[in-house]
């Protein structure tokens, strides 16, 4: 699934294809909004909050309102000169957006809504951790709320800071040498979460995502996809362990020796 930094780097994008612009023609192409048609609505503002984007129009009357997307794990948003060739199939889009000569595409996205409220649905998000309000003292209070749940799992829960996803999660354990499962009340949550804003906010407008400062291919990262591999601190071989509980386990990376039970 993109993780905040990709979800940022999308609603930059599109900010620059459509910020200000009035769009000429929309194409929702999924059942709920099949008759819903935007055209003659001015793109007044792109944001990402946590992994969510939203696209908020002024419309001709005078009302507001916002498109939610969340990619999930196949969605993607693409910009292309209007009549030019998309690079994805067809029947995968799911949102086309037109403004004079540039078209916004929105491929396979998994949640697609239109909503007058779009703080409601990302009320029950943490502090986003490239928003212009993060609040690493808030974030701190959430992750502190539940000190025996395991710090690589409470990380992971957007409930208590928005926009991490597995490689953060696995490169920020390494990072602080924890142990994924080291329970929240074992961690020094104020330099963690203070390293996780520094890892996002490095890499939100980066075109290769880095947290060993290297972008060179096959180097960019230091313990997750490397299962097996040498840890580039010590040698040792990186492990792939399953942690959470079913069915919401997903899979981290970590190395034994750097980051100790």
């Amino acid at each position: 699934m993109p993780e905040g930094d990709t979800v940022y780097r999308t609603a930059h994008r599109l900010r620059r294809a459509l910020a200000g612009r009035t769009l000429d023609r929309t194409d929702f192409r999924v059942p709920r909004y099949a008759t819903a048609d935007l055209s003659g609505s001015r793109a007044a503002a792109v944001r990402s909050v946590g992994k969510h984007l939203f696209i908020d129009f002024e419309r001709p009357g005078g009302d507001e309102i916002s498109l939610h997307t969340h990619l999930m794990m196949e969605g993607v948003w693409e910009v292309y000169r209007t009549g030019s060739r998309w690079r994805r199939p067809a029947h995968t889009a799911r949102i086309v957006l037109r403004s004079g000569e540039v078209e916004a595409v929105g491929f396979d996205l998994a949640v697609v809504e239109l909503l007058t409220d779009p703080a409601a649905a990302v009320a029950h998000l943490g502090p986003d951790l490239l928003g212009d309000d993060w609040d690493p003292a808030r974030a701190v209070a959430r992750l502190s709320a539940e000190p025996e749940v395991p710090i690589g799992v409470a990380v992971l829960d957007q409930r208590n800071l928005a926009g991490i996803g597995n490689v953060y999660r696995s490169e920020l354990c390494f990072l602080r040498r924890i142990h994924p499962a080291t329970p929240v009340g074992d961690v020094d949550l104020p330099k963690t979460v203070d390293l996780a804003h520094r890892l996002l906010v490095d890499n939100r407008l980066r075109a290769v995502r880095s947290t060993t400062g290297v972008t060179a291919r096959g180097r960019e990262l230091w313990v997750y996809g490397r299962d097996r591999r040498p840890c580039r601190r010590c040698g040792t071989a990186v492990m792939r362990e399953m942690l959470g509980a079913p069915p919401t386990a997903r899979s981290v990376y970590l190395c034994p020796r750097c980051q100790p039970r």
